[in-house]
This record gives structure tokens, sequence and C-alpha cells, in this order.
């Protein structure tokens, strides 16, 4: 939803939750805009391979011993706009870089707004990364062990907190090691539920970076516990045919063909991430100001019909809920419904309706501004894992 969502009922300031435990994703035990450190943690996601920027790859030896993992240097997941190849410049929630490597420390290069916040999860440990403002190193490890490390340097935050560059890390050539890619691939399109807005927040909150991380949301839960490289296009505030606040100005349709979601000229090369499945979780916004009508339904058939053209066998989950009122849900079921009987008399079958159902803030709480908190989060990885193994056996 919008950042300025049910603001008038917020009475106080922020509140920062320690995350719960549960199987697939770590206890917070530092703060989210602190250094602390995370346990109980997941393996590092992988994604697209590329060559280390402005490097090339691992030594011969080292491509011998993993001659079933792909090319040696960093990986990029998500869209990363690789136009100047010495300095990927992403926006998108989730984007991540990882690296597999051997040394005693590790430090990366960054250009940002100062904005943004990474989670850094350096051989199964965890802790928060704040970045400044302009281009600046950062240490990321030290002290390490002989033989191989993991490293995932994973951006928290939504596009709205400005670009990041990658200058690369502070690594010889001959550190970098083959790493392999999970075979499943899983995109999910959505507003600020996708992106995690404040939920690491206990309302009344007001939403920060610190606040917002998307690395605890639904999507990026059930990514880590079946094995998916994950790619997110989430913007908070942002609909279908219009946004939050009732303008209908860069809705998804406009910005989701984007490699870097503010920039109109950027288009994304859709041949370089094809999915198995794909989540569109759509509509709270359109919903802000009232029913939205049949151009709504109009709108998402034609959005679900390009998603085809690009995708032609994936399997689609057309999502409702969490921040539906009672009223509005069944009438969000029926625009949905109606899309996906639209594409079966098309001929395509391969989509169905993923019911997250209405939060239970009583018993779950509520992030800031009354968007999902940690806990709703799990329950909703908990309905999208359920789908992705009746459908695709996941």
């Amino acid at each position: 939803m919008g950042l300025g969502f049910a603001l008038q009922l917020l009475l106080g300031g922020v509140g920062l939750s320690a995350c719960s435990a549960d199987s697939i994703a770590p206890v917070h035990n530092g703060g989210p805009s602190g250094a602390g450190v995370k346990r109980n943690a997941d393996s590092a996601a992988n994604g697209d391979q590329v060559r280390g920027v402005g490097q090339p790859s691992g030594s011969a030896d080292q491509a011998s011993a993993r001659a079933s993992a792909g090319p040696a240097g960093p990986r990029f997941i998500g869209r990363v706009d690789r136009s100047t190849p010495d300095s990927p410049v992403f926006a998108w929630p989730g984007t991540a870089i990882a690296l597999r490597f051997t040394g005693s420390a590790v430090g990366v290069t960054l250009t940002d707004s100062g904005q943004n916040v990474f989670e850094v999860v350096l051989d199964g440990k965890h802790t928060v990364l704040t970045l400044q403002s302009g281009t600046k190193k950062y240490a990321l490890g030290a002290g390490l062990s002989a033989g191989a490390h993991d490293l995932l340097l994973y951006r928290r935050t939504e596009p709205s907190f400005k670009e990041t560059t990658f200058h690369g890390f502070d690594l010889p050539s001959s550190a970098f090691l083959p790493a392999s890619a999970p075979a499943r691939r899983l995109e999910v399109i959505g507003d600020s539920i996708s992106a995690g807005y404040g939920n690491e927040g206990v309302n009344p909150c007001a939403f920060t970076p610190a606040t917002e991380n998307h690395y605890l949301s639904y999507e990026a839960i059930v990514a880590r516990a079946v094995n998916a490289e994950l790619y997110t296009e989430a913007w908070s505030g942002i609909g279908m045919i219009r946004n939050y606040e009732g303008d209908t100005a860069n809705v998804m349709p406009d910005r989701y063909p984007r490699t870097l979601p503010e920039r109109a000229t950027s288009r994304w090369d859709f041949s370089r991430f094809v999915p198995h499945a794909v989540v569109i979780n759509l509509g709270s916004n359109d919903f802000a100001k009232g029913d939205p009508g049949a151009a709504f339904g109009t709108a998402y058939l034609e959005f679900v019909s390009m998603l085809r053209g690009h995708y032609p066998s994936a399997r689609f989950f057309l999502a409702l809920g969490p921040m539906l009122s009672a009223q509005d849900y069944p009438k969000a079921a029926a625009y949905l419904n109606a899309v996906i009987s639209a594409r079966a008399k098309a001929g395509d079958k391969n989509l169905s309706l993923l019911e997250f159902g209405a939060q239970d803030g009583d018993a779950d709480g509520f992030g800031c501004d009354f968007h999902p908190s940690l806990k709703t989060h799990r329950k909703m990885a908990d309905k999208l894992r359920a789908a992705l193994k009746a459908d695709l056996g996941w």
C-alpha cells in the first residue's frame, strides 16, 4: 500500500520488533539499522551468473575442480542494468550479488543515495549494512579461515530509495570460485506487501528503510525454502490501473518492463530470466479509493496476456490479500476469476487464484501502517509454498 496508508491512525513513534524464529527464516538479534548478527541462517540465495566486474573468470584449476558449477565471479540475482559493465546498477527489492571466494577478508564498493539497507550473509552469518551517501567501500568480513567462503549481498529496500551501483569486490579474480545457481525460478510482481514494507516495525510506526526487509518477505522465505532463484518487481503504493493516492501515472504495467523502474527508457531483456512460476500480487492499491470497476479487470487481463507472451510455459498465480477489506476482497476475487476464465477460453489454463486471505492483526500483529507483520509474511509463505507444491511439485 502507499507510504501514507492510514497515517491518521498512527499513535506513536517507531517500534522495531525482533523476528520470530521459524524453520525457514533467520532470527534477528540486532536491530534493522545496526550491525546485529542473525542466527539460524539460510543458505545463500543463487542467481544470474556473471563474471566479476572488470575481472576475468577464475583459474583453470578452480574451474576443473567444480566442473558442474557455473563461471567464477559475482552473480547477480534480480534485474541489473549492465550497460556500463564495470558499474552495474539496480533498484528492485531483493536484487542481490552472490560470490563464492577464497581469502581472509572481503569488502565491496557501492554508490548509493544513503537510504538503502542490505542483508549481508557471509558463511551463514547475517549482518545488516546501512549504506552511506556517495561512493563508499564497505568491509563485509575479516579474519576468515582458509578455504571457500560464500557471500550474499542482498538489497532489503525498494526502488523509491533510489538506485545502487556496484563497483566490485576488493578481491583479485584468482580468489573467485565457481558456484551453481538454483534450477527453479520464481518471479513475484507486487506492491508494498511484496516489497516487505514495514514488516520489521510494530504498528503504530512510521515507515523507514530500516523497517522494510524484503529478505523476510513471504516470497523470499519461500524461495529459500524451495531453493528457487527469485526476482521481485515491487513498488509501494503501485496499482494495476491506479495507485494508492488515486493517480494513474507509473502504474505497474508502466514500470514492470524496466530494468531500472524510475527510468522510462530502461528496458529489461526478458530472455535473461524465464521463471517457472509467477505470482502477481496487485490490486490492493487499485481498491484504495473504492471499486476500480471493469477497467481493472481489462487491464489485469492485458497484463497477464503480456506476461504469457514472455513466459509461455510458466505457472501463473493471481494473488489476493491480505490487506483488502472484507467488502473489497470478493470483488477483487471476481475480477481475477474473470481473468482466469478469459485466459482459459483462449486456451491458457496454466494459471490459478492464490488466496492469502485477510491478515489477522489481533493474532499476528501489524507492521508499519497496518502492513503485514513478519508473522503474516510467514503465513503467506506457507500458502504460496503449498500452491507451488500442489501445482509444480516444489
